[in-house]
Formats: structure tokens, C-alpha cells, sequence
């Protein structure tokens, strides 16, 4: 089986992205793609929070051009922080008083200046043309632990195809709509959590569902789970339907993992506080 390793969000924290990089051997001392015939995702919110988000963008973007050439393959999907991102540059121009609200959104949640002073046309056309739904193997690979992606539409294929031509929209109204709805999270820590994932999965397909979004000793707190979060791990939940990996690299010193899935689950788990070798 190839390998599938998985980054939840990031935000800004490079940093700590690339040491979880370098110690599942993913990428080298260069920072060019080491990962040989690996599948990495990313489950989004590359910005925001954190003061490097694109310089998060730029690697993942470099490592999604290099790792073909070994046989391996990045898969980057669309947070709800990029579309806050994209909302306040897209309207920047025609909205300067900030009338529509987008500027204040995205800085109240985080976002960063530097990012904006720092972002050129092929990051917005990148970030533009990000999937908001994947599949890898059995696991369905989605942003955010919410339903909301229904209202997109009913296949993979039509919720990007969605996704894209909104990203695209002149209507603020509906970048208004999108942005509340992708806010949602929580879809399956309910009594009937086990029949909305299995809905999920039966539209889209898969098996299984990984998500980000909600940082797991978030989620932790909501399930009620007797686990110590003081270091941070993925969560697997919804009766081995869904694992959580947004580990809050960016809202916790030292926090931050990826972890390696196989065909039933978390296979492995590459923190930062252990021992990732000498790089």
C-alpha cells in the first residue's frame, strides 16, 4: 500500500510543519520533497493564526510539483481560513471601506498582514483552484467535520466544481454563505453521529472520513473524552468512522503532529516533543 501521511491545519506554524516533515522523512534538509512514491494531504487552513502562512503555501505548493517525479503525490484541499483570505483580497479592490465585512473577518480570525503583503497572483490562483473534497484509498478527505458540503452538491466531481466557480464569484452574498456554512463543526459528536457520517461517506464515497478543522483536544472536550490533551493526538471517533487531525500547531507551543493512515486507521503518529531523529 503507498504510503498516506496526513497534515491537518497548519496556520502559519512552518516551522512546525517542517520538522513533523523531515522526521516521517518526507521531505530532506532542503526542504525539497524526500517522501519517494507517498501520498501527503493537506486538509487546509494553511493561513492565518501563525506568522508564516505563505511561506506554508510556497512549500506545499513545491512539494505538490516535485513529488511526482519520484512516483509520489500531494493532494491539497481548501480550508475555510483560505476563503476568508481569498473573500478579503477578491473584494479589496471594489470594497475599500470594508463595507461587505470580509477584511474584518479574516483579521478577527487570525489573519495575518504579512500574508496579504506578501501573496502574489499564482498563490491566489493556486489557492483558488484547491479541491474541497478528495479521496485517498478508502478515506474521504474533507476540511471541515460538517455536513455543510451536501449544499454543494452531490458527488466529489460537483462540490469542487462548486467550490471553484464560487471562488470565482462576483456575489458577495454568496462568499457570505459559503464562509458561515464552512464555519460549522461537530457533525458527528452527536447521539446520531455514526448515521451522518455514514451519510457522508454514502454520497461521496470511502469508507472512512479524516477531517481537520476542529482542533482535536477541542473535540476532545465535546466528546468527553477521558484522554490527557496536554500532548496532543489524533482522534478517532463516530464508531471508527472518523479520525480528527487537527492537531492546534499554531495555537500551542510544541503541539503539532501528522500521522500516517492505512486502511482501517491511524497507523502512525509523528509528533513534535519525540524523538524525530537527527535532522
Amino acid at each position: 500500500m503507498t504510503p498516506l501521511w496526513v497534515v491537518g491545519d497548519v496556520h502559519g506554524a512552518y516551522d512546525s510543519l517542517r520538522s513533523l516533515l523531515l522526521g516521517a522523512g518526507l521531505i530532506d534538509h532542503d526542504d525539497a520533497w524526500h517522501g519517494g512514491p507517498s501520498h501527503l494531504v493537506f486538509l487546509g487552513d494553511y493561513l492565518d493564526r501563525g506568522p508564516r502562512g505563505m511561506d506554508v503555501v510556497r512549500l506545499v505548493r513545491r512539494l505538490e510539483g516535485q513529488a511526482p517525479a519520484t512516483g509520489g503525490r500531494v493532494t491539497a484541499l481548501i480550508g475555510n481560513h483560505e476563503v476568508m483570505f481569498l473573500a478579503a483580497q477578491s473584494f479589496r479592490a471594489q470594497d475599500p471601506g470594508d463595507t461587505l465585512g470580509f477584511l474584518d473577518y479574516w483579521r478577527s480570525n487570525g489573519g495575518q498582514n504579512s500574508d496579504a503583503a506578501q501573496v502574489q497572483v499564482t498563490d491566489l490562483d493556486w489557492l483558488r483552484a484547491r479541491p474541497a473534497l478528495a479521496h485517498a484509498g478508502e478515506w474521504l478527505l474533507m476540511h471541515a467535520d460538517s455536513p455543510f458540503y451536501r449544499r454543494l452538491g452531490r458527488s466529489v466531481e460537483a462540490v469542487n466544481r462548486s467550490v471553484h466557480a464560487l471562488l470565482r464569484s462576483p456575489d458577495p452574498k454568496l462568499w457570505s454563505t459559503f464562509l458561515n456554512h464552512f464555519a460549522d463543526r461537530f457533525a458527528f459528536t452527536d447521539t446520531d453521529a455514526q448515521a451522518v457520517a455514514t451519510g457522508l461517506l454514502g454520497t461521496y464515497g470511502g469508507a472512512r472520513v479524516v477531517h481537520g478543522h476542529t482542533p482535536v483536544y477541542v473535540l476532545n472536550d465535546e466528546l468527553g473524552l477521558d484522554t490527557d490533551m496536554d500532548e496532543p493526538l489524533p482522534i478517532t471517533y463516530a464508531d471508527g468512522l472518523c479520525v480528527a487531525v487537527d492537531s492546534g500547531m499554531a495555537y500551542r507551543d510544541g503541539a503539532g503532529f501528522i500521522v500516517r493512515l492505512d486502511d482501517v486507521g491511524v497507523a502512525q503518529t509523528v509528533a513534535l516533543g519525540t524523538d524525530l531523529g537527527d535532522f
